[in-house]
């Protein structure tokens, strides 16, 4: 391997499982060192995984990744719609300059 850090992308789900695994083993009186060795992550991802899962069930998972998919529609029809009233600013700006009327000619 060139060194790299490869990222597994553990869904939510799997998440919670894993996290409910090292519960189990640390109940078992094993250390977390050695239970987050038995899950294949390394501490600092456990922890962050902990702070962030931590005490979830699977159905308040599925929750959060439902409303997180829709934050990012909602920020996405946000973004295009400041875009479209942006572009619609500057041609109406342009449009609305004032124009001689057509009895003023010089």
């Amino acid at each position: 391997m060139d060194g790299t850090m490869v990222r597994k992308g553990h869904t939510p789900e799997a998440i919670v499982a894993k996290l409910r695994q090292v519960e189990v083993l640390t109940g078992q009186s094993k250390s977390i060192a050695e239970a987050v060795k038995t899950i294949a992550v390394t501490e600092p991802t456990y922890f962050r995984w902990r702070a962030e899962y931590g005490g979830m069930k699977n159905e308040q998972v599925k929750r959060l990744k439902a409303l997180e998919l829709e934050n990012t529609r909602l920020r996405r029809a946000v973004s295009d719609l400041t875009l479209d009233k942006v572009i619609l600013t500057e041609a109406a700006g342009e449009t609305s300059k004032p124009r001689p009327s057509p009895g003023l000619r010089g």
